[in-house]
């Protein structure tokens, strides 16, 4: 029995630009001013970019968004009911150093099978961060 691991190429600034690109040129074409953020592995930023039409506050929040989908490995669009009165992760915004946003716009990354990082959107809708984030993340090679 082998218990030897293929090694994943981590996620490089190379792909965090073509997905900041991607996200930029998918909001652009719906005319929506986003921000966007993608953190590696580590959960550390790699790339942003804030649309100078943007509100300001996209940057806190795709950053954020990012940041917990990448906690949690999952699209924070699918988070948001966790976090209501008697749900699983109800507590769990406020128990960080580092506050999570339970608001969809953050989805995780992948490479074969094995979670690399996440990108984040904010500006728009939440609807829409989430269906630009999703565009991005799906021109991940």
């Amino acid at each position: 029995m082998s218990t030897t691991t293929t090694a994943v190429a981590p996620l490089t600034i190379q792909d965090a630009e073509a997905l900041i690109e991607g996200a930029a040129a998918a909001a652009g074409s719906a005319g929506v001013a986003v921000a966007v953020s993608v953190v590696d592995a580590g959960g550390h930023l790699l790339a942003f970019r804030r649309d100078d039409r943007a509100v300001l506050i996209a940057g806190e929040t795709s950053t954020r968004k990012a940041f917990t989908a990448l906690q949690l490995d999952s699209p924070t669009a699918d988070l948001v009911d966790a976090v209501q009165p008697g749900g699983l992760f109800h507590t769990l915004p406020t128990a960080l150093d580092r506050p999570l946003l339970f608001l969809a716009g953050g989805v995780p990354l992948h490479r074969d099978g094995r979670l690399i990082g996440a990108i984040g959107i904010g500006g728009g809708a939440p609807a829409q961060d989430h269906e630009f984030a999703s565009a991005a993340a799906d021109t991940l090679v």
